[in-house]
């Protein structure tokens, strides 16, 4: 009898927690969830991409020539000319995977940073809310951080330059934008969008299944949402 009580008892407190609503939670328990969430969501997707194959397999954001060179290369493919392409594009991958690691600090840096009226925000807002705020709040220190580590990955491809030279006067024209006329600018773009892409997905998986949150303050935060 004892343990059946005991049983109803949790029962009826578990049912209390996933009750709640986000009015009911204090500022620094919101805050802090979605912060936990947050880290969490940033590190599987650094984990994710940042290994041999984290691009390249992953169609959400296999890197492959921008614009009207893309377009160039899959006539090139279908030629059987596309050894060449796939090289450059197989190096541009493998930049990126290189160059994600360096993410991860500076985007727990950028959470540990969040006010309570950022987290407010966030948890009220849009479904890729808190994506958006550490694409705001980083991605122009992550770009620093990749810029670099891109650079010296893709100047060891001698297609590279070949690329370089082909877009930069296609820039010129309007066929590829700015960010597009250098490999290493193209790349650096590119690894970022995919980045946030990963964490927008753990964001999204996050808010459908609570449960799946690493602990159980952004449970009850995601819980109440």
């Amino acid at each position: 009898m004892l343990r059946l009580t005991t049983f109803a008892a949790g029962l009826l407190l578990s049912a209390n927690v996933f009750a709640l609503s986000l009015a009911d939670l204090s500022q620094k328990d919101a805050s802090g969830g979605l912060k936990d969430a947050l880290i969490q969501g940033a590190q599987v997707a650094v984990k994710q991409l940042g290994t041999p194959g984290g691009f390249s397999n992953n169609p959400d954001v296999r890197i492959e020539l921008p614009g009207k060179l893309g377009k160039a290369a899959k006539t090139m493919k279908m030629m059987g000319m596309g050894a060449q392409v796939e090289q450059l594009e197989a190096s541009m991958n493998k930049a990126a995977e290189a160059a994600v690691p360096q993410a991860q600090a500076l985007l727990v840096d950028a959470v540990k940073k969040m006010t309570v009226a950022d987290a407010k925000s966030i948890l009220s807002g849009p479904q890729d809310s808190a994506t958006q705020y550490l694409n705001k709040s980083s991605r122009e220190q992550i770009r620093a951080k990749f810029l670099p580590i891109v650079k010296q990955a893709t100047d060891q491809v001698g297609l590279a330059q070949q690329y370089n030279a082909f877009a930069g006067q296609a820039a010129s024209f309007g066929v590829v934008d700015a960010k597009s006329s250098t490999v290493e600018n193209y790349v650096t773009e590119q690894a970022l969008d995919g980045l946030f892409e990963i964490i927008a997905q753990q964001e999204a998986n996050i808010r459908q299944n609570p449960a799946g949150a690493a602990t159980s303050l952004a449970q009850k935060v995601f819980g109440a949402l």
